[in-house]
């Protein structure tokens, strides 16, 4: 077997890990179950969220990104429609749309990095 061979099966396998986190991190989202999420986060996690504007608030440790993501994802009377989730090796973006109990809706992207099968980061933008 050649190495570049041996490398894109190796790319091929961690992208594909990388899918199925994402898959199962937007299942929280669309069933609103936050219980998967501690086995999803590393300890060491960082978020950049899209709020407050302009910059967004930081959030490191597991204890505090599962907190964040636990709250949005039990908001009553809010959706998450997943419209893309592109994956490259350990790296993948989410591109969605964020229906708001008001009726309101934005869209935005997260940008989000994957280690040893757990989420490590995740920078959220939104279109102003």
């Amino acid at each position: 077997m050649t190495q570049e061979l041996i490398m894109d099966r190796a790319a091929n396998e961690l992208s594909g890990q990388t899918a199925e986190i994402m898959r199962r991190f937007n299942d929280v989202f669309q069933r609103h179950d936050p219980s998967a999420l501690a086995e999803l986060v590393a300890e060491d996690c960082v978020i950049e969220n899209t709020v407050p504007a302009p910059d967004g608030a930081r959030y490191a440790g597991r204890e505090a990104c599962v907190g964040l993501w636990s709250a949005i994802a039990t908001q009553a009377g809010t959706r998450f429609d997943v419209e893309e989730t592109f994956v490259a090796g350990e790296r993948a973006t989410i591109r969605w749309r964020y229906f708001m109990a008001d009726g309101n809706s934005i869209r935005g992207v997260n940008l989000m990095r994957v280690e040893s099968g757990r989420i490590v980061e995740a920078m959220g933008y939104v279109k102003g």
